[in-house]
């Protein structure tokens, strides 16, 4: 797996994020059975900066805590059966990994929420990766059904990780 980071803004937490971010990430790589060496983008910012981002791709004028632009498309969530039929599109020609997608985070927003949440930053942290994962791997919470799914994933994952509140 390739993780490729990119820090816009100051990431002073008191964990080792990056090596968390690679871990949360394969963690669910492995538990959602992705069949596939991958490649995912992790950019981290502030509020100012994935507000600019969620207004220009997204329409809405406010700052948000995690944004997911998943690379692949899904017949279903979490159907990686089709993917090597878009060969060309789907891996990259240097690597051969599937390219994943994109995951934006605001540093501010973890330790905000964080804080009102009552939990650490590295819980929030973790949580946002494996939420926007699951994104990146066709799911979604549009629909309170998607949202029982996919909730139930993301608390899974935690607590195998031992990421707890």
């Amino acid at each position: 797996m390739s993780l490729y980071i990119e820090a816009e803004t100051e990431v002073s937490f008191s964990f080792d994020w990056e090596k968390l971010a690679e871990e949360v990430i394969n963690f669910s790589i492995e538990h959602e059975e992705f069949p596939y060496e991958a490649e995912v983008n992790l950019t981290l910012t502030d509020n100012k900066g994935i507000h600019e981002i969620n207004k220009t791709y997204r329409e809405i004028d406010r700052p948000t805590d995690v944004l997911s632009f998943p690379m692949l498309s899904y017949a279903k969530a979490g159907d990686f059966s089709k993917l090597e039929e878009d060969y060309d599109d789907n891996f990259n020609p240097d690597t051969g990994e599937i390219m994943l997608g994109d995951i934006i985070i605001s540093v501010d927003k973890v330790r905000d929420q964080a804080e009102s949440y009552g939990h650490s930053e590295k819980r929030e942290f973790a949580f946002l990766i494996v939420h926007s994962m699951l994104h990146l791997f066709g799911y979604d919470h549009m629909t309170p059904e998607e949202a029982a799914v996919m909730e139930s994933k993301q608390n899974g994952i935690l607590n195998k990780m031992n990421i707890l509140r």
